[in-house]
This record gives C-alpha cells, structure tokens and sequence, in this order.
C-alpha cells in the first residue's frame, strides 16, 4: 500500500474541514521550503481501490451531501491540491485518493513519508472524525513525524520553536528536527527540559520561576541540558537557541506559553514500558497546545 507514495514525500490528511484546509497551507509551506513533493490524500471508506487524481483533476468544487462518499473524497483531495497550488505554486502536489480507515491508511504511507500532516479536529463532509481520536493514533504509531495543526485564532505567535527534552541519547532526533525546523524557518529554539519538585509540589508551587530554582540537582539539570544540544549549535549556525529548565509537568510547561510558532515532543515505541506515559503526554500536548505539534518517533529507552 505505501509503495503508492514517493519515499519521501510529506503526506497532508484531507477531509474537507477548515481544519484539515489549516493544515493544507501549513504543509504546503513545509514541501516548500524542504523542496519535497506533497500529497494531498482523502480516505474513502467506500472506496475499492487507490486512485491517483491527474493534476488539476475535477472541478475543485465543495463536495455536497448527495455525493456519494467516493466522489467526494475526490472532490475534496482535487480542492486540497487546488489550494496548495494558490498558495505555494512551486511545490509539486499530487491528490490522491484511499480506501479504508485513516489510521490505518495514514500509519501505513508513515513508512515511506518524510512527515505526515493533520488538522487538529473537525468533522469534513465525509462527515469522518479524520481528526482528534484518529489524530492520536496516528502519531502513537507512525514511523515518520507527525505534525498536527492546532488552531491558533486570534492567538499571538513569533516566539519560534519550543522542544522537549529529556536529556537522553534517546531525544536526540527530537532535537535534531527541533533545531532543523528553526533553521528551515529563521526562527528562534528553545530547547526545554521540565522537572518535578516534590518539596515545591507538597508546598503548593506548581510554577516556580526559573532563576529561583538552585541546588546541585537542578545545576546536573543544566549541564545535561547543555550537553543535550551538543553538536547541533555547530550543524545549525544560524539558530539562536536558548536552553530553560522548567519547573512543572512536562505538557503543562510545553503548552504555557501560548505564542510558539511549533512544539516539537519525542515519542516512544508503543511496545515500550513507557508507552503509557508517553503516550499520555502526547495526547496531553495535542489537546491543549496552541499552534502545531510535531511528534517525533525516538528509539526504545536505553
């Protein structure tokens, strides 16, 4: 089924909804500025067969509900590509059209895709939940990075790329496509590491201020969060990254501040120990973060 889509390519999940044109745009951008084919692909559950749309194909009308559901899957992949060619002329775009559930479709073409892109949630005139509980299974299990579109209405932005990190060997990709991401969009990092503080908690402190944090456990903190990015400050020269102990839980100071440009979490294997933690804390991240997320898949623990 993958070998239906380029190595390579960044796949955007379409289903008619205002959030999946969001994140049409925002992956149309990224094809853009990595110089990589994009495809625009609608699931049908009717549907028999894949089915490639010519470019240009149709006549990139809104589906309506006396279409049938096959027809319009087309109607609306035709109307993505048509989108992607309005707002960023350059970029290759192929619409394509599946059969089957969108989890399943979309983890499968993970194994061959560079990024695979998702609104936030919305309900299309397919009238499927393409997004929220499928969004979730999408990056627990895919094999490439997922990004999900968060909507950011109204919301201020410009503070550049945030990323989690645990300072691990582990978080190491995370950071890597941290640092790429800035570098891809002139943008500012933060490379961000969150820590629990019983005595704090037990007192009521929930958000202690940075430069009161002390000790010789917090001081380790910083020195295996400086190590963290090690390496990459040569590799990505122009990135202007600052480094912040945070003191919360890890969703919580990931999503507090509201004008990141992108949140970029780490993700385990979903046949590791940690898979629930993990796991809670990405959908923690996706439900509450206001602007896109990507979640980057990390080897098992060491």
């Amino acid at each position: 089924m993958s070998t239906l889509v380029s190595p390579g390519s960044i796949v955007v999940a379409v289903d008619g909804s205002q959030h999946a044109k969001r994140a049409v745009a925002w992956a149309a951008q990224q094809a853009a500025l990595e110089h990589r084919r994009l495809v625009v692909l609608s699931v049908s559950p009717s549907g028999k067969a894949w089915d490639s749309l010519p470019s240009g194909a149709g006549s990139g009308a809104p589906s309506t509900a006396e279409e049938s559901p096959l027809a319009a899957a087309h109607s609306i992949a035709d109307e993505a590509a048509a989108l992607v060619r309005e707002v960023e002329p350059h970029v290759e775009v192929e619409a394509m059209v599946a059969p089957g559930d969108p989890r399943q479709v979309l983890v499968d073409l993970s194994s061959d895709a560079h990024l695979v892109v998702m609104g936030s949630r919305g309900r299309g005139p397919l009238r499927t939940m393409l997004l929220g509980s499928v969004s979730s299974a999408v990056v627990k299990h895919a094999e490439c990075p997922v990004v999900v579109c968060r909507s950011r209405t109204g919301r201020p932005h410009g503070a550049g790329v945030v990323v989690g990190a645990d300072g691990t060997a582990d978080s190491l990709p995370v950071i890597e496509f941290a640092f790429r991401q800035a570098s891809l969009r002139g943008l500012p990092l933060t490379v961000l590491h969150a820590y629990w503080d019983a005595v704090a908690a037990v007192a009521g402190l929930r958000r202690v201020p940075e430069n009161l944090l002390e000790g010789p456990d917090v001081e380790d903190l910083r020195i295996v969060l400086s190590q963290s990015v090690a390496g990459f400050r040569e590799r990505f020269p122009d990135v202007d990254v600052s480094l912040r102990l945070a003191h919360g839980l890890v969703d919580e100071v990931l999503v507090r501040d509201r004008s990141w440009d992108l949140v970029v979490v780490g993700r385990h294997p979903v046949d590791t120990v940690s898979r629930v933690l993990i796991g809670s804390i990405a959908d923690a991240v996706l439900e509450r973060a206001h602007t896109a997320v990507a979640m980057v898949p990390q080897a098992s623990p060491s």
